[in-house]
């Protein structure tokens, strides 16, 4: 069970009426990557949570490694996986991929990732609304240590999207569910395993992710309805590891608006989960990033408010039709014949094909991105983002 390090009693003091220029809910992979954009700012930069920074991991199973190592969080890195495979009641793959996952510490990610936010400032404390937008500019965000103003606000939350109206509430919202389990392991592997099998879930898929001293074991369910915890135990026990370790969480599948009443939404908050996979961490790190550099331009005074929510709300829509088809594929591949997939999973197994799937798949949120050299601002990056989404085309 995770403990809590966060500060009780006498220790929590009101944070009744303060102000800052950019506050961020939120300080997970997407909040983290948005407050890194201001570093140097010089801007009065808050994020809230309601845990410490690395304290809560939700679900982290491993990120694409590139997107690490261009972030500078290369030592948070458990186990390089450079292979997947795929099984089926029929048959299994193994793919060589053009780059490779890795399994990470989600503690040590976080806080290399806040070691790179400079001046801002972080305080523990649970959202709970958005209150009055005053005509000053300045937001209200209501928490349990009183209200916080600031007239640039980012939703970093995850799937709740707490500082919207009406909030997501599963099962009726469009969220997949997922839990895992992570008993001992010995460091073997190197791949990243997957199970498409009705036997374990309906709609979604098994998974194991080595991660040197600890396997990862987890199934995802497309469908909110249909519970995931006894299939968990029983692909743990298939791999003959202790069902030990619980930790789950709901995931958005579908894309959502990326701003709602001057306010930015960034990671799970505007469906920023790549649907099919269920991949989320990256696409955080992305939009997170997307969002940072608008809010950059308005500290910068190359921008303003209503600019940079008009600029990062067409850099959002700009990948609506990898969205659609990744969407399109986790309605379909469920439906398929168990010995048609398997057949065709082995047709994809060709390297050439991997290769440009794959490549298609990580372009989507390109780790060029996130490198010196990117644009400053998605005020121009709605283009950039096309370059980036048909760099494998």
């Amino acid at each position: 069970m995770t403990v809590r390090a966060t500060s009780r009693g006498a220790q929590r003091t009101s944070l009744e009426g303060t102000r800052a220029e950019v506050l961020i809910c939120g300080a997970s992979f997407a909040g983290l990557a948005a407050a890194r954009e201001l570093a140097g700012s010089g801007a009065s930069v808050l994020v809230i949570d309601r845990y410490e920074i690395g304290e809560r991991q939700t679900s982290a199973c491993a990120c694409p490694t590139p997107w690490l190592e261009a972030l500078g969080l290369a030592d948070s890195i458990k186990q390089e996986l450079p292979y997947m495979s795929f099984s089926t009641p029929h048959g299994s793959a193994r793919y060589r991929l053009p780059w490779s996952w890795s399994s990470f510490d989600y503690r040590k990610l976080c806080e290399l990732l806040w070691d790179q936010c400079g001046d801002a400032r972080f305080e523990t404390a649970k959202v709970e609304s958005v209150g009055n937008r005053r005509a000053d500019g300045l937001v209200e965000v209501m928490t349990d240590r009183g209200v916080i103003l600031a007239p640039l606000v980012v939703d970093a939350l995850g799937w709740r999207r707490v500082l919207s109206s009406p909030h997501y509430q599963p099962p009726e919202a469009p969220l997949s569910r997922g839990l895992e389990v992570h008993p001992e392991h010995d460091g073997s592997g190197d791949a990243l395993d997957i199970w498409i099998e009705r036997s374990i879930v309906r709609r979604g898929y098994g998974w194991r992710v080595p991660a040197a001293d600890e396997a990862r074991i987890g199934v995802g369910s497309y469908d909110p309805n249909e519970h995931v915890k006894q299939s968990t135990v029983e692909l743990a026990e298939r791999l003959d590891r202790d069902a030990v370790g619980y930790q789950g969480n709901w995931f958005p599948h579908r894309l959502r608006e990326a701003t709602e009443g001057g306010i930015f939404f960034a990671g799970d908050s505007a469906g920023h989960c790549f649907p099919l996979s269920g991949e989320g961490i990256r696409t955080a790190f992305y939009f997170g990033i997307a969002c940072g550099r608008e809010l950059r331009a308005v500290i910068d005074g190359r921008s303003d408010r209503a600019a940079a929510l008009a600029a990062y709300e067409r850099f959002n829509s700009a990948h609506k039709r990898p969205f659609a088809i990744a969407l399109a594929l986790q309605r379909l591949i469920p439906a398929l014949p168990p010995r048609l997939l398997t057949a065709l999973l082995s047709l994809i197994g060709r390297q050439a094909i991997v290769d440009r799937a794959f490549g298609w798949y990580l372009d989507q949120a390109s780790p060029q991105f996130a490198t010196p050299d990117a644009l400053h601002s998605t005020a121009g990056a709605v283009g950039d983002a096309r370059v980036f989404a048909g760099a494998s085309r």
